[in-house]
Formats: C-alpha cells, sequence, structure tokens
C-alpha cells in the first residue's frame, strides 16, 4: 500500500516549484489564511515508509525532546511574514506497537467543517496554525490505515521527560493547557492502538474539590499532573475509565469556544469546564470523540 511517506512545506511560489519538481503533491488550505503573511502550503509524498507521527512545536523547549527522538523537522516557519508563534512542524516513521500508517493528510481552515471531519475518520493535530494571530482556525488532519483508539492518556509539566514518552508512542496534544494562564507548560499525551478493547471509553475533568471526590468515589483513575499547575487558579485534573462499551477514538483541546456547538452537533463530546478555571487564561475545554 501507498503511504504518506514524507512531507514538506513552501512558504512561496519558487518552492511550490521546487516541489513540484521532486514529486511532492500539493494540500488544499493556506496554512496562513486570514493573517496575512506569506501565501504556505503543505506538501507530501507517498512511498511504502509511513509517516506515523506528526507534531508541532511553537517554542525550543518543546523541540528539544522531538530532536532528541529522532523526529524529522520542517525547518519552515508555518506563521512566516505573519507576525505570531514560530510554528514548525515534525514528524516520525515509527513501527511499534503505537505506530499506525498515515494514508491521506487534508487541511481545513475553517472551524465550522471540523466536525464532518471527525465524523468520517479524520484524526486532528491539534495545534492551530495561526497560533498567536487573529486568522482563520487552521488544522491538519490525518487519516490512518486502521481505525485506532486511545489507550493511555498521561500529562507533563516540564520537558524532561519528552523523549521518553515520544520513543514511547505518545503523542503530545499540542497546546497549552496553561496557555496565558502563566505557569509552566502542561501538555496532555496519548497512544493509540487498533485494539478496541484496550480502548478508553470515558474521560471526564474535574475543577473543584467536590468532583475531584465524585470521580474518585466513581472509581475513575486520575491522570497525576495538574492542568492548571502554577498559575494560581483552581486544580483541574484529568480522569478516565476503561470500563465501558463505546472506545474512544480521538482527544483534545479545542481554543475554539465558537466551533464548540459544532463539535457536539458532530458527535463529539466537549467536556464544559475550564481546563484554566480561576485563571486570566484563555478558556479551553478538553474534547473526545466515540
Amino acid at each position: 500500500m501507498s503511504y504518506i511517506s514524507e512531507l514538506d512545506v513552501s512558504l512561496n511560489e519558487t518552492e511550490e516549484l521546487n516541489l513540484q519538481h521532486r514529486g511532492f503533491n500539493i494540500i488544499d488550505g493556506d496554512l496562513n489564511k486570514g493573517a496575512g503573511g506569506n501565501t504556505i502550503h503543505l506538501w507530501y509524498k507517498r512511498g511504502s515508509e509511513a509517516i506515523t507521527k506528526v507534531q508541532v512545536s511553537f517554542n525550543e523547549k518543546m523541540a528539544d525532546g522531538l530532536i532528541k527522538a529522532g523526529y524529522k523537522k520542517i525547518y519552515k516557519d508555518l506563521n512566516a511574514g505573519a507576525g505570531g508563534n514560530f510554528l514548525y512542524l515534525w514528524y516520525s516513521q515509527g513501527s511499534g506497537e503505537f505506530d499506525t500508517p498515515i494514508v491521506e493528510i487534508s487541511v481545513t481552515t475553517d472551524a465550522a467543517n471540523e466536525g464532518e471531519k471527525f465524523a468520517s475518520g479524520w484524526e486532528r493535530v491539534d495545534c492551530e496554525l495561526n497560533r498567536g494571530l487573529s486568522g482563520n482556525w487552521i488544522h491538519v488532519w490525518l487519516k490512518r490505515e486502521k481505525k485506532t483508539y486511545i489507550c493511555d492518556v498521561i500529562a507533563t509539566d516540564s520537558f524532561g521527560s519528552d523523549k521518553d514518552h515520544f520513543k514511547n508512542g505518545y503523542i503530545r496534544v499540542d497546546e497549552d493547557t496553561n496557555r496565558g494562564a502563566g505557569g509552566p507548560n502542561v501538555f496532555i499525551w496519548y497512544r493509540q492502538t487498533p485494539d478496541s478493547t484496550k480502548a478508553l471509553k470515558d474521560l471526564q475533568v474535574s475543577i473543584n474539590d467536590n468532583q475531584y471526590l465524585s470521580y474518585q468515589q466513581q472509581e475513575y483513575d486520575q491522570v497525576s499532573v495538574n492542568l492548571n499547575k502554577g498559575t494560581g487558579g483552581n486544580k483541574v485534573f484529568l480522569w478516565y475509565k476503561k470500563e465501558g462499551s463505546s472506545p474512544i477514538k480521538a482527544i483534545g483541546v479545542i481554543l475554539n469556544n465558537d466551533a464548540s456547538q459544532d463539535f457536539q452537533e458532530a458527535g463529539i463530546r466537549v467536556i464544559p469546564k475550564n481546563l484554566n478555571e480561576g485563571t486570566q487564561g484563555k478558556v479551553r475545554y478538553l474534547y473526545f470523540y466515540q
């Protein structure tokens, strides 16, 4: 089977022509749409060695673990000419238990289209590619060779263990749950499996002591890292269960609250508890899809 085997980015027409001559295929959608700056496109090439992981970095500390884990970096700023965060795309061609080949890749430049993408079996790369700007909501989407399910979830509040997590098959949700609130960078991570019997079946979030005790009494398992650590706000924890009937296929963080209703209408569960509760940081919610 032919897989997505290589990715690249063009920042201008000269680079577009070069990639075209090298056998790359362009993906519709300007990664800078609505923000000014360069017209930026994502390109792909097919081959026998599949890409299995795609990540985004928006600071140097995020990049360190990716480098040490052997990820390939595309040295093109996805916000070129527009300001905002310096964003870089990375990918890996893994072959372990938690690596499922990517067979299609696409881009959305309108949040209204995201719900139907989930329903069609696509997986969202959560970092918004106009990060730090006011343009369109832009995301990269992946489709895998087989259906996959979320089998593990963790969180980190430092970067020291990133290399090990990447090497152990985890995908980082590349959006800081502390964004705009101060404190350390806190990220949620997950692993995928084609085996639905190993999947998580439910996720919850607690933002106060009563909710914490309630999920504890309901025998949910707790992710130990406070998603609001160091901000002075409420203690916020992620909880999960492996018992249930509906395996979870996708998990992530939603920043665009206007898209929350569209997500829910598409059958995506948005947990209406602010991961930045009690701070002046940006409101964001956890979503998951079954």
